[in-house]
């Protein structure tokens, strides 16, 4: 899939184009509908599947002090839109100048941008826009004028409930990470870059990758077993999550840091992702350093024994 980050870099040619709009963070079974039906349209039409999204949550910049914990990293966001299979992504920068434009604005501007749009796709309680001017009844408005056609696609529910990422936000902060990946269509997982940490595990003898993950939403504070993909490579691993209350004095700080098991080499800077398998423990205060290293040998070896 060839990511843009302009509407005029899409050049189509005199192919049409089937746009799926949304920020689709976790990019669930919902978002997956209505990017699966805007590749439908494409295909029935001969045109251009074009996904568009953002690259930060809009209230980062209309809404600061709501911004949700995320569900996923922009690169992991972009690659599960790129596993479906569409021709395009349209990646736009969501800053303080195109959060003023108004809904007809941003829709008049893409049909300029792309040549002729076939059809919008978005969920039937899309908003966009300057004061979130425009919705699906906008979008049936303009596409009258425009020529293209408005599916306001309903959400998907599961177990008689709707699934959005509000919930699936609120699946992973209890722990409940079967439920959040029944709703993700795939394992619950995070990724985020490796960072220089303090280097406390290779002193207690367990190296571990520490992970930034500032600004996404985690599960409780915990020991779990899960496997770490990293340059290309899938590697079993114990992931700590928590305020290390054994080594240091209480912080609001979360570290994140994972051990892969049988492995040693440097991956400062590289993007890891680590999909969840089995919580195995509660994070615990011990009485001792040397009391805390029994604890993850042995926590290292039923993580052993679950893979």
């Amino acid at each position: 899939m060839n990511v843009i980050r302009s509407a005029t870099g899409l050049q189509p040619g005199s192919k049409k184009v089937c746009l799926a709009i949304g920020f689709f963070d976790g990019v669930h079974l919902g978002h997956q509908q209505i990017i699966r039906q805007t590749i439908a349209d494409a295909r029935q039409h001969d045109g251009l599947a074009c996904v568009l999204t953002f690259d930060q949550h809009p209230n980062t910049v209309v809404a600061p002090d709501r911004v949700p914990p995320l569900i996923y990293s922009l690169p992991q966001k972009l690659r599960a839109i790129q596993s479906l299979g569409g021709d395009a992504m349209l990646l736009l920068r969501f800053d303080r100048a195109f959060s003023e434009q108004t809904g007809e604005v941003f829709i008049r501007q893409l049909a300029r941008d792309l040549g002729q749009i076939q059809s919008v796709c978005v969920g039937e309680d899309f908003v966009f826009g300057h004061k979130r001017s425009g919705n699906v009844a906008l979008l049936k408005q303009l596409g009258t004028g425009l020529n293209f056609t408005v599916h306001g696609v309903a959400a998907v529910s599961l177990d008689g409930q709707v699934v959005s990422s509000t919930r699936i936000r609120e699946a992973i902060r209890a722990g409940d990470l079967d439920a959040a990946g029944q709703m993700l269509g795939r394992a619950c997982s995070l990724a985020a870059r490796v960072v220089k940490g303090d280097q406390l595990g290779t002193k207690l003898g367990f190296p571990t990758a520490n992970l930034d993950v500032a600004g996404l939403v985690m599960p409780p504070n915990g020991v779990y077993s899960a496997h770490a993909h990293v340059q290309g490579k899938k590697y079993r691993a114990v992931l700590n999550i928590g305020h290390r209350p054994t080594v240091q004095n209480p912080t609001s700080r979360i570290y994140v840091e994972v051990h892969l098991l049988d492995f040693n080499d440097e991956i400062y800077g590289e993007e890891m992702e680590v999909t969840f398998a089995a919580r195995l423990r509660a994070e615990q205060k011990f009485d001792s350093v040397e009391t805390l290293k029994a604890q993850i040998e042995e926590d290292i070896r039923r993580a052993r024994s679950l893979f």
